[in-house]
């Protein structure tokens, strides 16, 4: 087979495709998208009168028309699926090196990860880490529809996403114990990792290289009844607070990077009535999902009206944005890639149109005016 020949950039050595932060165009290259409640509803009813497939998955993929169809996205690096139980049904298990974010927008039911089981309801938040089997069932009277978030675009991109269906039994614990001969020599080196000069730079064995520190990656939940409890409390601050009234559905294990997954976060904000946000924008893409009230964003100088159960690509990467509500509340779900831009160290972000730009992570980030306490 022949070698594939390179594309070589232009003379001026600037590589194809770059740009400065002024000439991007987010609102042209990857536009802001609404999928609306009604088209969400159609196949919710649609996935509903299907016969149940081989392996118990109703789902769909939404995808922006913008999307690599090679790596189909609803943001460049997120996939998010419909999903769709009917009662007493069940998926297959199955396991994929991507991580999940899932968020039950109607019934209720559990997703078996491992030895754990998540029994969630509506709004409830969870996730799923890399390569844990995993099944969902619905254990309840009603149908279940949840909303599946993703990183497989990315390695799609990467061409490695490797995606196995009904895996043996305790298969990833036995791969594991049968890479090494011992457990006991793991990241051992007789002479270690040790620094050279004075500048912080430092050489590392392959033995450490091979099997970097463990980090416990577990699959949480985050029960809406107690979100929301501690998220109404944020209501109670006043229309000239300048920061967005909303969680984190953190998890520890993607510590400074601030995620529900290492690639990315979910939040859940809540906007009183007639609240308005400064306008902003960020290297990371949102993808927003309105689950009570109605509002209006203005992305690159374009107003798009949304309302509950609408579906929206609301800030591609770069693009100057803000939100409002009109005349009550509004709780939205949030997905963004800032995790992995934070861990790439290319997170730029501006708070505020009249301040600088910063790269969180790397440098001082930005304040609110919320009084400390």
């Amino acid at each position: 087979m022949n070698n594939a020949e390179p594309v070589i950039a232009d003379e001026s050595g600037k590589p194809l495709g770059t740009v400065t932060p002024d000439a991007a165009r987010p609102g042209e290259d990857w536009p802001p998208l609404t999928i609306r409640r009604a088209v969400i509803e159609r196949e919710i009813e649609r996935l509903c009168d299907i016969s149940v497939p081989e392996n118990g998955r109703r789902q769909v993929q939404f995808i922006h028309p913008s999307a690599n169809p090679a790596t189909p996205g609803l943001n460049p690096g997120v996939r998010v699926m419909l999903e769709v139980l009917l009662p007493g049904e069940q998926t297959a298990l199955g396991r994929h090196n991507s991580t999940q974010v899932n968020f039950c927008i109607r019934g209720a039911g559990t997703t078996v990860v491992g030895a754990r089981q998540v029994h969630f309801s509506q709004y409830d938040v969870w996730n799923i880490p890399s390569y844990s089997p995993y099944r969902h069932v619905n254990d309840s009277k009603d149908v279940q529809v949840r909303l599946t978030y993703s990183n497989a675009p990315l390695l799609e991109m990467l061409r490695v996403h490797l995606v196995e269906e009904n895996p043996l039994p305790g298969a990833s614990l036995e791969l594991a114990a049968a890479s090494t001969p011992s457990a006991n020599n793991r990241g051992q080196s007789p002479f270690g990792t040790f620094a050279i000069g004075d500048d912080g730079a430092h050489l590392m064995p392959y033995e450490t290289l091979i099997s970097p520190s463990q980090v416990d990656s577990r699959a949480l939940h985050w029960p809406w009844a107690v979100v929301q409890e501690k998220l109404d409390q944020l209501a109670g601050l006043g229309s000239e607070y300048t920061g967005r009234r909303l969680y984190l559905m953190y998890n520890p294990m993607t510590g400074r990077s601030n995620g529900t997954t290492p690639n990315f976060f979910a939040t859940i904000t809540i906007r009183p009535p007639k609240i308005i946000d400064r306008p902003h924008r960020h290297v990371s893409s949102a993808i927003n999902y309105y689950f009570r009230g109605s509002g209006y964003s203005v992305v690159e100088g374009q107003r798009y009206e949304w309302e509950a159960g609408d579906l929206m690509v609301s800030a591609p990467g770069w693009a100057v944005h803000n939100h409002a509500s009109y005349d009550e509340p509004v709780y939205e779900l949030t997905v963004q890639d800032q995790p992995l831009h934070i861990m790439m160290e290319s997170l730029l972000w501006q708070e505020s149109m009249k301040e600088p730009a910063a790269i969180l992570g790397s440098a001082v980030g930005f304040a609110t005016n919320r009084a400390a306490g």
